[in-house]
């Protein structure tokens, strides 16, 4: 899937939309993320800061979608857990990072390389607009090399040099 298109289609499905959650920047190769939530009428609560549940539907999909997309078809990638720390309340805009790494890449095709399941942690800090942390997620997810990616024996091509890729590809 396209980036650009899933940037698109992210910041209109209705969750996101209806709490004002705004996907800034989401790199071409799904390494990187920046997700922004306004201090709006409709997603405020009693107290006039922003509602907990729309903080925590911002961090939801995108390392999910992010992996999913890096890893390719020979993965499933689930969401699994999450567990959100409020820290101070969000009287202005706030916003989070994603980043999906090599190095995060590797560690995962090697956990999974036998069909293993894996639950890595991840930590998503959302922060307002003078830097200050207003809250803490830990999202676990799920992640397992597909049964017929493992029984065929392939390699993951993500290990491999282009010149290589194209002579398994051809």
């Amino acid at each position: 899937m396209k980036a650009a298109f899933l940037k698109w289609g992210i910041s209109l499905w209705p969750p996101l939309l209806g709490a004002g959650v705004k996907v800034e920047v989401l790199a071409k190769d799904f390494s990187y993320a920046r997700i922004r939530m306004k201090l709006r009428w409709y997603n405020r609560n009693y107290v006039g800061v922003h509602y907990g549940g729309s903080l925590y539907s911002m961090t939801d999909p995108f390392y999910m979608l992010m992996l999913s997309e890096s890893l390719g078809r020979d993965y499933v990638v689930w969401d699994k857990a999450a567990h959100i720390d409020y820290i101070k309340p969000g009287r202005s805009t706030v916003r989070t990072e994603f980043n999906v790494t090599p190095e995060m890449l590797q560690d995962i095709r090697e956990k999974t390389a036998k069909g293993e399941k894996y639950l890595p942690q991840f930590e998503v800090q959302i922060r307002d607009d003078n830097g200050e942390l207003v809250a803490r997620v830990m999202r676990t997810l799920y992640i397992r090399r597909k049964q017929r990616a493992v029984a065929s024996g392939s390699e993951a091509l993500g290990h491999l040099e282009p010149e290589k890729k194209e002579t398994i590809a051809s």
